[in-house]
């Protein structure tokens, strides 16, 4: 059962210990509105240990990372030498980081429901996402609209991520916004800027999106989302950091283009 109070996504708490997958209505919203919103779909002991692997990782600064002023998106430093310079957006890499993550990715009920969405062979692609997002106070940015789908080459522009949250995450604090609805949308490219995210000066781009929900999670919900749905999250403005980790799972048969960056790292077949 779901609800929308305040554009904000509610969904009723599940027993995931005793749930065998996802139901037929919630598989019908997700592929209604292309997200979904499982709230305690991880036990707090299994997010109390990745939270924990994340902030000694990012305390440590243990490579490979991806800083804020990489990008430089509004909000992050101009550069690395820039006070704030050294702000870590991404810990990339997170399935060979720790066997907790492996653990993780190996929970049948997360297993169950990768398998009713996308099909009996499920495979994660390292080169997307596979990543620990820790939005920081003062030096975070804010991320404009996008279809991930724009920055991947897949025969089949059909993936879905699983954004586990670590902490709470909430307006104040750079949680996620989406477009119900947008992955079954068709775009032209003059509605996307040349860096490929979505125009917000444009009438017809400002209906949509004024369509848009915020995921407020806590730590122990998970957002499935497809890769073509619009999201967008603004910067982190509390004095905590958030963690999130957010892994991309694609079916057997969809194989990533050869020669892009899609196909630059091997994927992981699940169970």
């Amino acid at each position: 059962m779901h609800l929308v109070m305040r554009n904000v996504l509610v969904t009723t708490a599940l027993d995931w210990q005793a749930h065998a997958g996802l139901t037929a209505t919630e598989q019908e919203d997700f592929e209604r509105n292309g997200y979904l919103i499982l709230r305690g779909f991880a036990a707090s002991t299994q997010v109390e240990n990745l939270r924990r692997v994340a902030e000694e990782h990012l305390r440590r600064e243990i490579a490979p990372l991806e800083y804020e002023a990489d990008l430089h998106y509004p909000g992050a430093p101009s550069s690395r030498s820039a006070e704030g310079g050294r702000t870590v957006r991404r810990l990339l890499q997170a399935q060979g980081r720790h066997p907790a993550f492996t653990d993780w990715l190996n929970q049948p009920e997360l297993l169950t429901l990768l398998h009713q969405l996308l099909g009996p062979r499920v495979l994660m692609p390292l080169a997307h996402h596979n990543c620990i997002m820790t939005k920081q106070p003062r030096f975070s940015s804010d991320t404009g609209w996008h279809q991930d789908i724009r920055y991947w080459s897949f025969e089949r522009p059909e993936l879905i991520n699983v954004w586990l949250a670590l902490g709470p995450e909430r307006e104040d604090n750079g949680c996620l916004r989406l477009i119900p609805g947008s992955h079954r949308l068709q775009f032209a490219a003059s509605q996307f800027e040349a860096a490929t995210f979505f125009r917000e000066d444009l009438p017809e781009n400002q209906a949509l999106l004024a369509q848009a929900i915020t995921a407020e999670l806590d730590a122990g919900d998970v957002l499935l989302f497809h890769c073509r749905t619009l999201h967008a999250a603004t910067r982190n403005f509390s004095d905590q950091t958030k963690f999130s980790a957010v892994f991309t799972f694609c079916a057997g048969d969809n194989a990533a283009i050869p020669g892009t960056r899609s196909a630059s790292l091997p994927e992981l077949l699940l169970p």
